[in-house]
């Protein structure tokens, strides 16, 4: 266990904040340092809170959806369908699709209420082992790539105005980018309810660009502009119409991402599926709407051949408006990097509530903050942008995205097996997770098989995770040497971010049971504890 971390300044800190009060000891051991002890109070001492409405809900998922692609690239899937009629009924179909998914996660969220969403399902499901390859993957470059892309995308629609003729010189869109991950890092550890605030905002912000581009295509109908509508040189090539689906579903990514912080939300039960049915129906709607209001004014070559789709657009429509629509890019993209760090940090923050990542990072702050898990996001988003190719880095392992998502909906029908006296609010008809697993594999394979070479490098990346495992976690071959090191880690980061660890127990995967152990009430007790 952990070394006694005693720190009586923060103590006092938490006291003022809060009375003490005492409470039952636990039966079983805990992760608990005197500082710990010291401040546990009825307010929670530093837990994670409930904080999210039905409304912070959708605009999480919204605005984790929709970033800057839409604006800017939605060619994707008319480049690989070949006709404007069948690119939307790929986005509709990404978007069904996209909603069975959601459907099967509504049942998991509500049976297994941790944060870390797919994470916690493996972990429940598979085991360990199984869970951290997906912990470590999505936390080492999948999720710090991801920010630091987008936060590149909003440096480069902010500076466009600025150079109008020329691209932003490459310093200046990196600097500007890292200013943009410092700036929303401070207001998620400052307060839950600021950073949602954001989303919420900078949510209605991309709404109204969306809504106005829909209104402006809804008018050109009315003006019968639908002589681009047609099945025209649509490809009979399945390699072709499966590359289609995987861009299509790629735009979506991010419908899961509430169940990432599911712990914060207000009686998740009741609001979880209502905010991903909502949410991913709005998508759909909005992303269709969208591409017809494209193609009512371009050709589907002018699309193919814009750098912009929706600059070009208002170009055609708006005339001096157009001005605007790098503005709304930014906006888009500043609350999709919102987005990512928030739900994010409670990836890292699951990960240590389990042990297999540092316990520094479980850590909370006065203002029930996992402040550490978002340093923790936010330093590694930086480090990546100074890799001079990251989008290759996303490239190589974004196919492991589709596969985590694919083991998660697995784990509803094995738990229905294996454990079918769960709790279930919501159940979910097994057809459902049936064919999702079946169009996951399809999607994922065509485009392996379609580039070798990367879905080689990717599994390489991937597998980097079986040494670390070995060396730092699995009980039999782990390095005890870095236990001191990761105090003094561990007190350093306390006493810098003032947090200390909620009353959290870090037990290790336990399939015998038909009860979903919740780590957040201090007196669970389940068979096995993992003890640092």
């Amino acid at each position: 266990m952990v070394g006694k971390i005693a720190a009586p300044a923060i103590a006092a800190r938490f006291a003022r904040r809060s009375p003490k009060s005492k409470e039952a000891e636990c039966e079983s051991v805990t992760l608990k340092s005197d500082l710990d002890a010291d401040v546990e109070s009825k307010d929670g001492g530093g837990a994670l809170e409930a904080k999210m409405s039905l409304l912070n809900g959708c605009t999480v998922i919204v605005g984790s959806i929709i970033g800057s692609g839409i604006f800017v690239s939605p060619t994707g899937v008319l480049k690989y369908t070949g006709s404007v009629n069948a690119s939307l009924i790929v986005w509709i179909t990404s978007g069904i699709f996209s909603m069975i998914g959601a459907y099967c996660y509504a049942e998991l969220g509500t049976m297994i209420r941790q944060s870390g969403a797919d994470y916690a399902y493996i972990m429940e499901t598979f085991g360990p082992f199984a869970a951290f390859i997906r912990l470590w993957i999505e936390c080492m470059i999948v999720r710090p790539c991801s920010q630091a892309i987008v936060a590149l995308t909003f440096s480069v629609y902010v500076l466009r105005p600025v150079f109008p003729e020329c691209e932003p010189p490459n310093e200046a869109t990196r600097l500007l980018a890292a200013c943009c991950i410092l700036l929303l890092t401070f207001v998620n550890c400052w307060s839950v309810r600021a950073a949602t605030r954001v989303q919420d905002w900078f949510t209605y912000a991309k709404l109204l660009a969306l809504f106005i581009i829909i209104a402006a295509g809804a008018y050109q109908l009315c003006m019968g502009k639908v002589e681009h509508f047609t099945f025209e040189g649509t490809t009979d090539s399945v390699t072709s119409i499966a590359l289609s689906f995987y861009s299509g579903l790629f735009a979506y990514n991010g419908w899961n991402y509430l169940n990432f912080i599911i712990e914060e939300l207000k009686d998740p039960v009741r609001n979880l599926p209502r905010a991903i049915a909502i949410s991913c129906a709005l998508v759909t709607i909005v992303y269709t709407f969208t591409n017809i209001a494209f193609y009512t004014t371009l050709s589907p070559t002018e699309v193919l051949g814009s750098a912009a789709v929706a600059v070009t657009f208002a170009e055609r429509l708006f005339g001096w408006f157009a001005l605007s629509i790098p503005l709304f890019v930014a906006a888009s993209t500043f609350g999709a990097v919102n987005g990512v760090l928030l739900t994010s940090s409670r990836l890292f923050y699951a990960g240590a509530a389990q042990g297999q990542m540092p316990a520094m990072l479980t850590m909370v702050t006065t203002r029930a903050t996992p402040a550490p898990a978002v340093l923790a996001v936010a330093l590694l988003s930086l480090l990546y942008l100074t890799v001079s190719d990251i989008y290759a880095l996303i490239n190589y392992v974004g196919f492991a995205t589709w596969l985590s998502i694919g083991a998660a909906v697995f784990c509803l029908p094995v738990l229905r097996y294996t454990r079918p006296n769960l709790e279930r609010p919501i159940k979910v008809n097994l057809f459902f997770p049936i064919v999702y697993i079946i169009c996951t594999v399809l999607v994922v394979a065509v485009p392996a098989l379609a580039s070798p070479a990367e879905t080689g490098v990717g599994c390489l990346m991937i597998l980097t995770a079986v040494p670390v495992y070995l060396l730092l976690l699995h009980p039999r071959t782990k390095m005890n040497c870095l236990e001191a090191v990761m105090h003094r880690a561990t007190y350093l980061v306390q006493k810098l971010t003032m947090a200390v660890r909620p009353k959290v127990k870090m037990f290790l995967h336990v399939n015998t049971s038909d009860h979903i152990s919740d780590y957040s009430k201090p007196d669970q007790s389940v068979p096995m504890v993992y003890d640092h």
